[in-house]
């Protein structure tokens, strides 16, 4: 039974999985289905947190819209994933950035890698 489920998995991984860490800020392009047409949106923010491993790896991006914080959650190997581009590396000492759900302005700033 694990041989069944696991070969269903492998057939369902990306095969080039997108290189980034926590701390930097991507863009995740986003394939949204409306009515009969899909289209292309891009999702814009500071990765905060990278979680699991194989067909449950998962990301959280946040970003300020409009004055308030939204995060989302992506799989990394989801089909509604189209890309994942680095816009800047961040230098960041923790695996999990939270703190900066608390943070606005200037204190929420990440240090750019030179």
């Amino acid at each position: 039974m694990a041989n069944i489920i696991d070969a269903i998995n492998q057939e369902n991984l990306k095969a080039e999985v997108p290189s980034f860490n926590v701390g930097d800020t991507i863009r995740v392009s986003v394939k949204v289905i409306e009515g009969n047409r899909e289209r292309i949106q891009a999702f814009e923010g500071v990765c905060i947190a990278k979680n699991g491993g194989g067909i449950s790896a998962t990301f959280t991006v946040r970003r300020l819209s409009f004055g308030v914080g939204v995060e989302r959650t992506f799989p990394v190997h989801s089909p509604k994933v189209a890309d994942v581009k680095v816009i800047r590396k961040g230098k960041v000492n923790r695996a999990k950035l939270y703190y900066l759900r608390g943070r606005t302005g200037k204190a929420a700033k990440i240090k750019e890698v030179k």
